[in-house]
């Protein structure tokens, strides 16, 4: 048995415990919890890569914006006098080709080209323009429709359903022509930023800027005969006669190669004379 003096110091001890245990739990419960981090959000997506922006003229794609127009009115395919029209033509189309980062020599011919195709108006144009509404329809409906004369040419269109002939004739620079083209021409312009859908309003190309547009990377990206302009341009320095005489089939065999050509070294001689440059950091 242990003494009466001793259970009375272990009974005291163990008060002294308790009190200890208890101020100890009232200091606890008197200091707040610490806060446990919350979870980073998680990171936004990356928004989507936006084109750089359309400039509202040519004029940083040059030494000298004004010396490519000099150069033109003292020519014998648009001088003496440059109308709004063909101004507005020639800068959407050389806007196109800088945009894309395309040499010289790209440019030239797409100048060339649209100054051929559209009887020297540099706007583009809708094919068989010179029949009347009625004729038209009764043409593309015999040329590019299921119903017409040509079936088989139809259906390589992408012209379907009756009256795709007519709805996806030519327009444009270029005449874009039937409907799984126009369906391709959609997508390459959103992708450059243009919320416009041709299949649903075809008659869109007709606006210079989109035709230019469609006319550049078509032939840049051989959409018309499978041939694009780096099979024979070059992408450094001026290109001679002969090149522009072989890039013809391009768009269209060898029609009309030489006359084109003749233009091209025309428009390239007045691109180096005004020092032209195609937008920095893009690659074709």
């Amino acid at each position: 048995m242990i003494s009466a003096d001793a259970a009375r110091a272990i009974l005291a001890l163990l008060d002294q415990l308790r009190a200890l245990v208890e101020k100890e739990a009232a200091k606890s419960a008197a200091s707040p919890a610490p806060a446990i981090p919350a979870a980073p959000p998680p990171p936004a997506p990356p928004p989507p890569p936006t084109p750089s922006a359309r400039p509202k003229d040519a004029s940083g794609f040059f030494d000298s914006h004004a010396r490519f127009y000099d150069f033109l009115r003292g020519n014998k395919m648009l001088g003496p006098v440059i109308s709004g029209p063909e101004f507005e033509g020639c800068e959407a189309i050389i806007i196109g080709f800088a945009m894309a980062g395309a040499p010289v020599s790209y440019v030239a011919y797409g100048l060339a080209t649209a100054y051929l195709e559209t009887a020297a108006s540099m706007q583009p144009v809708l094919e068989a323009n010179w029949l009347s509404a009625a004729a038209r329809e009764a043409y593309f409906t015999r040329m590019y429709d299921i119903r017409g004369a040509r079936p088989a040419k139809a259906r390589e269109l992408g012209n379907i359903n009756p009256g795709d002939g007519a709805r996806f004739a030519g327009r444009g620079y270029v005449q874009l022509t039937g409907r799984t083209n126009y369906a391709r021409a959609t997508a390459k312009l959103r992708a450059l930023g243009q919320p416009v859908d041709l299949v649903a309003n075809p008659d869109l190309a007709m606006r210079a800027d989109l035709a230019a547009m469609i006319m550049v990377h078509g032939m840049i990206e051989g959409w018309f005969t499978g041939r694009s302009l780096d099979d024979d341009l070059l992408e450094s320095g001026p290109s001679t006669r002969q090149h522009f005489v072989d890039s013809r089939d391009i768009i269209n065999g060898r029609d009309k190669a030489g006359q084109i050509a003749d233009y091209a070294v025309d428009f390239q001689t007045g691109l180096l004379a005004a020092g032209y440059r195609p937008a920095p950091g893009v690659k074709l």
